[in-house]
């Protein structure tokens, strides 16, 4: 049995329908707080499996994590729960620090006096994974090399910082107290059931309803972009067979800028779906005032976790970027369910915010 923190959210989301598609998978336990981000309806086909044990709350209540470690008894803690867009972070940084910071050194605390109880045998076999971000290592001139684990940290904006805090915290607990932790570091990940307030889901919505496609400053940042189904076979590696105290970066070896990310979900739409005025969706593009403290450029090197672990992505952008806009268009009654007034009202303010 595995215990999975943020199992209801985007990527923990995917891991949990990922791992139970197999017959033969151990069980979850599915800890989840279910804030906005957070969806049951993602794992809806999962509502007669038994082999799914879901749980509301939060990684910040002591009580109720010791009491499903001891419950439960399972062999790893998955660590994916976290405050994670950038902007929000930046008009509110308090729940970032929260979640990040102080919920992840709880789950540590907890794990630790969990594990520190275990028979020998089982001690051994036990792992604490966390799921970390590549912001943490901050931003990248145009030429300069991606990503290493060896990286100093350089976190830019209150979400990148409060995730380089919860890295340290796993760091110095493995070091400290021998707890058993592996830590990855990933790339802009995209797929199935992404809240849309990222990139590629916001913007796939928004060419469907007819609406402006914002774009921060010239568009010309740079991330790699990783498909998150790529990046949960990458984890359920890294449990078997990564090192211990070991950071394991992963990426999708997929460099682009922005806004040849937006051209590109247009083009396929205009292929797909294509409007019946016959215009593009590219004439929906709109470019609006940058957001403070933008990092420029991200860029993973994932041979590590190659070389090490003989993973490496299935997926190309192209092919990884069809499949989750036909995955939008086919599941619209999942969209409409999490693109509630909130979130209208949300991205009305952030992005009005920085003007045209």
């Amino acid at each position: 049995m595995i215990l999975v923190t943020g199992g209801a959210g985007f990527i923990g989301g995917n891991f949990v329908l990922g791992w139970l598609s197999n017959a033969n998978a151990e069980e979850v336990i599915n800890l989840d707080s279910l804030t906005y981000a957070g969806n049951l309806e993602t794992l809806a086909s999962l509502q007669n499996d038994d082999r799914h044990i879901f749980v509301k709350g939060s990684i910040g209540d002591a009580e109720l994590v010791t009491r499903l470690l001891n419950q439960y008894q399972p062999r790893a803690i998955l660590h994916f729960a976290a405050e994670s867009h950038v902007d929000r972070s930046i008009h509110g940084p308090a729940d970032f620090i929260q979640t990040n910071i102080v919920g992840t050194f709880n789950l540590l605390e907890c794990a630790r006096n969990y594990w520190s109880n275990l028979a020998p045998e089982k001690k051994q076999a036990f792992r604490f994974l966390h799921v970390s971000t590549d912001e943490v290592y901050g931003t990248l001139e145009s030429k300069e090399p991606a990503f290493k684990e060896t990286n100093p940290y350089e976190p830019n904006s209150p979400y990148a910082a409060s995730k380089a805090a919860s890295d340290h915290l796993v760091r110095a607990w493995f070091h400290t107290y021998g707890l058993p932790v592996i830590t990855t570091n990933c790339s802009n990940n995209y797929g199935p059931y992404q809240f849309p307030e990222k990139l590629i889901p916001l913007v796939i919505h928004h060419a469907l309803h007819n609406k402006e496609l914002p774009i921060y400053g010239d568009g010309q940042q740079v991330r790699d972009w990783l498909f998150v189904e790529d990046h949960c076979l990458a984890i359920q590696r890294v449990l078997e067979k990564g090192r211990l105290g070991e950071t394991y970066n992963i990426g999708g070896w997929n460099e682009k800028a922005n806004i040849d990310v937006v051209k590109t979900i247009c083009a396929m739409l205009d292929s797909i779906q294509p409007k019946g005025n016959g215009k593009s969706y590219a004439e929906q593009i709109t470019f609006v005032k940058d957001r403070p403290g933008h990092d420029r450029r991200y860029a993973i090197d994932a041979s590590k976790i190659e070389k090490e672990l003989a993973w490496k992505p299935l997926e190309t952008f192209e092919s990884g970027i069809r499949k989750t806009i036909e995955w939008y268009l086919t599941h619209q009654q999942w969209v409409s369910g999490v693109t509630s007034g909130s979130y209208r009202d949300w991205v009305s303010k952030q992005y009005s915010a920085h003007g045209k």
